[in-house]
């Protein structure tokens, strides 16, 4: 296993070198002006998030595929990544994080409109979409296409279902003294309660789940900041310096120069928000909308509040409690930050990560699914959800010191056909803006 990480994080630098980040952020700000700066209509995006009517031909509503998207952005990223990024790359990685946010929300955007527009009716009356069918009927590329659901349906076992079921496991074990066992069985019986009812059965937990595990956290974090009040101005100096001149972590053992904050910034930015991977769209183009922009702007809110908000909330609490400077990682960095203020903080920690987790597993299997589906046909579904279901089980009990590697790297990999697809297409986005950005 010790050889296997270390192979695994030589070819997750490879993946997250210099010419990935380039092309996602770079990706992020092109079409922030390539759009006309459409994080400008976020308030108009955030009024029609919320509304549930019917609006067109779909599966889902609006509110339900925004719910079920932030249900598989909103995860162990947020909390475990966060600490993390901090850890490997230094306090300036929650800045570059936080502006892959900002400017991720044009990425997310153009690639939820895309797979609208590109959508398919299957035969079984079913609406299908995604950057496969943007791949294939858009730009002729359906060898691209079949690339991204391989690397889709493979990566949701790793950043959608066993990293998540093994952080929230080891949580419980460490902080009540669960049994994995007993926490993975748990786990594994309600996924299997909600996702082999299909997408209308996801939709509608993660319609009430969702709002509920969001408000709790961000308020939770919020109370802690304002009990540490005092740090928060050093801590946003910190990281705001930290981000362009680098600062050392773990003690000040390892240097974490500006690449380290950049490269494990954005790094876990995209795992957070998951903007330019792909992921979001496939539920996006399940939603009743009466054209792509709306549902577009819909989908774009979601790595606001994704990352724009509970990325930077959490970062600001990590920074702020000091010990990212002690040699822990991960999720004892986390538990060790939240732990500073009794009662409340380990309250909010373990109930937003139990809820956040849980949430992100049923989220990534629809993804999973329809990549499968893609490859496969409709046939390919059950027994996809039950693997999904087997490996919640597997993510619970098993040590896994690889998996965050192993998520990295197939994130990238996810993210280049698409990346180039949204390039490519870029122009056909803005033309669907410009007709219909205006419409109330």
């Amino acid at each position: 296993m010790e050889s296997l990480n270390a192979f695994l994080e030589k070819a997750g630098s490879l993946v997250w070198g210099a010419p990935l980040i380039i092309l996602l952020f770079g990706t992020h700000i092109y079409l922030t002006f390539r759009l006309g700066f459409i994080q400008r209509h976020l308030f108009k995006a955030i009024r029609i998030s919320f509304s549930r009517k019917s609006e067109g031909a779909g599966e889902i509503s609006q509110f339900g595929a925004l719910t079920t998207a932030l249900a598989a952005t909103i995860g162990t990223g947020n909390i475990v990544g966060v600490a993390t990024a901090v850890a490997a790359g230094g306090p300036g990685a929650v800045l570059w994080m936080w502006l892959t946010g900002v400017f991720g929300i044009a990425t997310k955007y153009a690639e939820a409109l895309l797979s609208v527009k590109y959508r398919v009716v299957l035969p079984n009356g079913e609406i299908s979409g995604g950057p496969m069918y943007v791949l294939e009927r858009a730009l002729n590329a359906k060898w691209l296409g079949v690339i991204f659901a391989f690397f889709t349906a493979v990566a949701a076992f790793g950043i959608g279902n066993m990293v998540q079921a093994n952080s929230i496991s080891q949580m419980l074990s460490h902080t009540f003294g669960l049994s994995t066992w007993i926490s993975g069985a748990i786990m594994t019986i309600l996924t299997a309660v909600v996702i082999l009812g299909g997408i209308k059965s996801i939709a509608k937990v993660c319609e009430k789940l969702v709002p509920f595990m969001a408000v709790f956290y961000v308020l939770g974090c919020a109370v802690i900041l304002l009990l540490n009040y005092d740090k928060l101005p050093g801590t946003i100096s910190l990281i705001l310096s930290s981000a362009f001149s680098g600062h050392a972590a773990v003690g000040g053992f390892m240097g974490a120069g500006v690449k380290e904050a950049m490269r494990y910034g954005i790094a876990r930015g995209l795992f957070s928000n998951e903007s330019g991977l792909g992921s979001a769209p496939i539920v996006a183009a399940a939603a009743q909308t009466r054209n792509p922009v709306r549902q577009a702007l819909v989908s774009s809110t979601g790595t606001f509040w994704d990352t724009v908000v509970v990325c930077l909330i959490t970062g600001l609490v990590i920074v702020s409690a000091g010990d990212w400077q002690t040699g822990l990682k991960g999720a004892e960095l986390t538990k060790s930050a939240f732990s500073h203020i009794p009662y409340i903080g380990p309250t909010v920690l373990s109930l937003g990560l139990l809820t956040f987790v849980f949430s992100t597993i049923l989220g990534w299997e629809y993804y999973g699914e329809k990549a499968a589906e893609y490859l496969l046909g409709v046939k390919a579904v059950k027994p996809y959800r039950y693997l999904w279901i087997a490996a919640v089980m597997v993510g619970s009990v098993a040590a896994l010191p690889a998996v965050w590697n192993f998520a990295d790297i197939f994130n990238g990999l996810m993210a280049v056909p698409n990346l180039i697809s949204l390039l490519l297409l870029a122009p056909v986005a803005a033309a669907e803006t410009a007709r219909y950005i205006d419409e109330p």
